[in-house]
């Protein structure tokens, strides 16, 4: 079975330490990007304010959002789900890994701002906490030769996704590896949460894939691999 894929839109660091930024200097959002397989159309990484991102979805594929039938987070960074609320039909998933520890963060902050009185933080955390309890655990296989891909370190619970087609592999990365020139450096996002494990996870992602879509740039070929 053949799997159409492609980017409906390509990602932005709000701060790109490669380029010597040190705060943000633009507006920072993931690459969203479309697999088809069987019945499954699957939306990765909702990054764009809805306008933006459902005329996104129609350019690029001719797709309203009514017709994803599934969403998949390979995090929980709110720059990488600015759109989730507009695919209420769909079925929301992010890794179970992902989803603990960001579900234990979450309320322990919560716990903290009511604490302290903070009525517009709190409101924010319930807000992050009620999407992050509609979204359910993922499963090894998402569709047809499209497979959940662990790559944790810059979050706990990080989750790429495998492609298997039939001349090449693509691994749809995340911020595990987030822009060519992290790709090209070997680089890890600062302040990422286990930096080990997520070096080890970057070279996962080289092992195994021809193809790479990182999480703030395009799709890009492998440079451990020979051309194809």
């Amino acid at each position: 079975m053949a799997i159409d894929f492609r980017i409906v839109s390509i990602g932005a660091l709000a701060a790109h330490p490669l380029w010597d930024e040190r705060s943000a200097v633009r507006t920072g959002h993931a690459t969203t990007s479309l697999v088809r397989s069987g019945k499954v159309t699957l939306l990765i990484d909702p990054a764009l304010p809805t306008p933006a991102l459902t005329a996104r979805l129609h350019e690029r594929a001719n797709l309203a959002a009514a017709e994803i039938t599934h969403v998949f987070l390979t995090s929980f960074k709110p720059d990488a789900r600015r759109a989730l609320d507009a695919f209420e039909d769909a079925v929301w998933w992010i890794s179970e890994a992902e989803r603990e520890s960001m579900g234990s963060r979450l309320i322990a902050a919560l716990k903290e701002a009511q604490e302290r009185d903070e009525s517009e933080i709190a409101s924010a955390l319930e807000r992050d906490i009620a999407l992050l309890r509609r979204c359910k655990n993922a499963p090894d296989s998402l569709a047809d030769h499209v497979d959940l891909f662990p790559l944790p370190g810059v979050t706990p619970g990080m989750c790429g996704v495998l492609l298997e087609q039939p001349r090449h592999t693509t691994v749809i990365c995340g911020d595990a590896i987030p822009t060519i020139e992290h790709l090209e450096a070997g680089a890890i996002l600062p302040n990422a949460a286990d930096l080990a494990l997520a070096q080890r996870s970057f070279g996962d992602a080289l092992e195994v894939a021809d193809l790479l879509v990182l999480g703030r740039d395009n799709v890009v070929v492998n440079p451990t691999r020979r051309p194809f």
